[in-house]
């Protein structure tokens, strides 16, 4: 699958106001901004996907959020592949509707959701992370 990485570390304002942050409160904040814009990509892939029984788009969910530094932290968006393929937690068809088969033509919904919402995920990473800094600095 493609890898993507979207680097916010080059922005001062937000850095900055990082770095006032305790360590526990600032890996909150990027986290949660983090989990925001990920919210932006599994939105756009549960709508662009092709719903017979709605059980692939309820299976398209955001990861929960790694923060690997005080200025950096990931969050993505996969399909749940549990158990047998009765269960309802399971969508492990999506590849073949995403990539295609040698019978199936491919109908991708998951790059296409990355390709047209970077910049409102972008904003929504922003728009989280200045309203969790601004919370935890009027405490």
């Amino acid at each position: 699958m493609n890898t993507t990485h979207l680097d916010w570390s080059t922005l001062p304002d937000l850095e900055a106001e990082l770095r006032l942050l305790e360590k526990a409160e600032s890996e909150r904040v990027l986290r949660q901004g983090a989990r925001a814009g990920a919210g932006v990509f599994r939105d756009e892939a549960r709508r662009r996907v092709k719903k017979r029984t709605g059980k692939l788009a309820k299976n398209i969910i955001s990861d929960t959020a790694k923060v690997d530094s005080r200025t950096r932290a990931t969050a993505g968006v996969r399909v749940r592949e549990e158990g047998k393929a009765s269960n309802p937690r399971n969508a492990f068809y999506w590849k073949f509707i995403e990539y295609g088969t040698s019978t199936i033509p491919a109908a991708p919904f998951i790059r296409p959701a990355f390709e047209t919402k970077q910049e409102e995920a972008a904003r929504a990473v922003f728009v989280k992370c200045n309203q969790a800094i601004d919370k935890v600095l009027t405490r």
